[in-house]
């Protein structure tokens, strides 16, 4: 439809196109959480505020994306190159993702280069090589599909759908996975938000790119009645979960509320760890707050005590097992736990009334080179200064924290950004957390958009599950989340403060929590791989039918 008005492709285009695949990459990165100091009032009123997702930028950037492969796809048929390996598409995709992935990782330049001790060229580099590698899982999607896209406008679209979630479920999954930024945290505020107690973050990252995909056809389009049937589709698509929930009852229930006291040391990352600075302050400053808290719940960040249980000052630790041993009130509390022989474990203590012995959480997921060194990476590890480097992994579904008929589920630091593994714990409905709680440190990146990209994982996991999410770190962004997803109250950053507030805990089972604590996301590998097996089967027959024609030709 849109075709005849654009100006045809040409060689002297390509350049352009490079830089337009680029532009496209750092708009997606933007999507995920849009910059404090880039705020405007015609943004806002298209939805688009500072420190959140803006969905409608991430459509749009994806759109571009596909906009080029089409014409990609487009030049090698014209040339007879239909049944080729397209380079365009390739250095499109590549060049895309490593945009996107290079702009959405960069805070992790912060922590190798402010806090890590790295120079930066090398900590750059660091952050181009991750993307760089990531990145491939993009750039074959990209190729794959210029290579092996249906004939059918309206199957090319599930066609790119399908590719585009088997590289995002590689990311994420894949090498213990780094799905940060992935396409469905820009969605908490969008239209298709409401899919998410169905399908979680990847199904929302398939609907992105079939939708951009849409969008794409139809400004290459010639045809009114495709252009008509795609914006109907896509509209429907939009407004569906609206209908939804009108005509669905509701996926949980209320639980009771809960008062609670989140804690907001603001340590400075570079002080910490060192005993004669930020040692002595967080074992003060955190000491005193735990004593003077009033509500049915404390919670202290991660590692808010930041020395091992046999390294605290005489008397420290009892003092606080005797504040919460009778009463009516608990604590949970981030703090590294165990000895040289027996391993240690980034973890979270909790106190309650008549428990002599703490509760204990030990982080699953942990971190590459933060928290653990992959194989044949010591060498990277050993240029870092950074503490607490090499942990031992807690088991997967560890049993909840119980608290005032409410069952908390506490997770650290980025392991909210795995729903799957989240997800374990609804496999028993009388089990189920009824409130996430995740305390971080997120310290170590500085002022980037780390906080608010972490925010928005947390939002998004509020959705899938229909549960609240406490949120207690160092600096921020400390919040009060509720199952909708809304922000009820946080403390500004880079403040040592307090959030006092209630929460709602919700019982009930989404279908996504069903069916993912069940099957996993194998479900999503196995539908992708075969929409692809399928399409390979159509080709090769193809050009096995053609072979035997030309042969059979006088």
């Amino acid at each position: 439809m849109l075709a005849a008005l654009l100006p045809r492709p040409s060689g002297g285009l390509r350049v352009v196109k490079i830089a337009l695949s680029l532009v496209a990459g750092y708009a997606q990165a933007l999507s995920m959480a849009w910059p404090q100091g880039l705020s405007a009032p015609w943004l806002e009123a298209l939805g688009c505020r500072a420190g959140q997702g803006f969905w409608l930028l991430q459509l749009l950037s994806l759109c571009l994306l596909a906009y080029l492969l089409q014409s990609a796809r487009r030049s090698a048929q014209s040339a007879g190159l239909e049944q080729a390996w397209s380079t365009p598409a390739l250095t499109y995709g590549y060049l895309f993702a490593l945009a996107w992935l290079g702009s959405v990782f960069g805070w992790t330049f912060v922590a190798m280069n402010t806090y890590g001790g790295l120079s930066a060229a090398v900590s750059a580099l660091a952050v181009l090589a991750l993307a760089a590698f990531l990145g491939l899982y993009y750039a074959a999607a990209c190729a794959i599909y210029v290579r092996l896209a249906p004939d059918k406008a309206s199957y090319q679209a599930i066609f790119f759908a399908a590719l585009w979630l088997l590289a995002e479920l590689a990311r994420g999954l894949w090498l213990t996975g780094f799905g940060w930024g992935g396409a469905a945290y820009a969605h908490a505020d969008s239209p298709l938000a409401g899919y998410a107690p169905w399908l979680g973050a990847y199904g929302l990252c398939a609907l992105a790119a079939w939708i951009a995909m849409l969008l794409a056809q139809i400004f290459h389009s010639r045809s009114w009645h495709f252009s008509g049937a795609a914006l109907l589709g896509i509209g429907c698509v939009l407004f569906l979960p609206m209908v939804g929930s009108w005509l669905l009852p509701a996926m949980s229930s209320s639980n009771g509320r809960l008062s609670v006291t989140l804690l907001q040391g603001n340590i400075a990352q570079d002080q910490k760890f060192e005993p004669g600075s930020g040692v002595p302050r967080a074992l003060q400053w955190y000491g005193e707050q735990l004593q003077q808290a009033k509500t049915d719940l404390v919670l202290a960040p991660e590692t808010a005590i930041p020395l091992l249980p046999q390294q605290l000052p005489e008397g420290y630790a009892a003092a606080l097992s005797r504040r919460f041993s009778d009463g009516e009130q608990a604590a949970l509390i981030g703090i590294p736990l165990g000895d040289l022989e027996q391993g240690y474990t980034n973890s979270v203590l909790g106190l309650r009334p008549g428990e002599p012995v703490p509760w204990r959480y030990d982080k699953h997921h942990l971190v590459p080179f933060g928290e653990f060194i992959p194989t044949g990476f010591r060498w990277f590890t050993q240029l870092m200064n950074i503490p607490l480097g090499d942990f031992t992994r807690g088991a997967l579904g560890q049993a909840g924290f119980a608290w005032r008929g409410q069952r908390l589920a506490p997770n650290i630091c980025y392991e909210d950004l795995f729903g799957e593994e989240l997800a374990q714990q609804f496999l028993v409905a009388a089990k189920a957390p009824s409130i996430f709680v995740n305390v971080s440190n997120l310290a170590w990146f500085g002022g980037s958009l780390a906080m608010d990209q972490h925010l928005q994982i947390a939002r998004l996991r509020a959705l899938e599950f229909h549960r609240p999410f406490l949120l207690a770190t160092n600096t921020g962004l400390t919040a009060i989340v509720d199952h909708q997803a809304r922000v009820l109250s946080q403390l500004p950053r880079d403040t040592a403060a307090v959030l006092i507030g209630e929460v709602e805990g919700r019982t009930g089972t989404t279908p996504y929590a069903w069916w993912v604590a069940r099957f996993g996301l194998w479900p999503y590998w196995l539908a992708a791989t075969i929409v692809l097996l399928w399409r390979w089967r159509q080709d090769q027959m193809r050009r096995q039918t053609g072979t035997r024609s030309a042969a059979e030709r006088p």
